[in-house]
């Protein structure tokens, strides 16, 4: 088995007066997805939902992110996905903070023996 990694995509995403973690880290997958069209399975002669999605979130509260969320946004692949420490919460002078989410989205596949 050889598993290639084609791609990786970047995206930011905010809450800006509800705090809400996880919609933050929806608007960061959606800001990294819809600037592109990933069609690199067809190239290689594989279906989408062949591919491999490795999804990695930072966001100053990762306790707080609905993980399962977060899936629902893929409509297809294996998806993977780990929140960590990161983003940034900016202080306002009235109300809670702004919420910033961070994400990068790896695309690998199964291309078969290496051989």
């Amino acid at each position: 088995m050889a598993v290639a990694h084609l791609l990786t995509e970047f995206g930011m995403g905010s809450s800006l007066r509800r705090q809400d973690y996880t919609e933050a880290a929806v608007r960061a997958i959606k800001h990294a997805l819809w600037r592109n069209s990933i069609n690199l399975a067809e190239l290689f002669g594989k279906e989408k939902a062949d591919m491999i999605i490795d999804v990695k979130v930072g966001v100053a509260k990762p306790e707080a992110v609905d993980v399962s969320a977060l899936k629902d946004v893929f409509p297809y692949g294996h998806v993977h996905i780990e929140v960590t420490h990161g983003g940034l919460d900016v202080d306002r002078p009235e109300g809670a903070p702004n919420v910033m989410a961070n994400v990068a989205i790896s695309v690998l596949l199964d291309l078969g023996d290496a051989s």
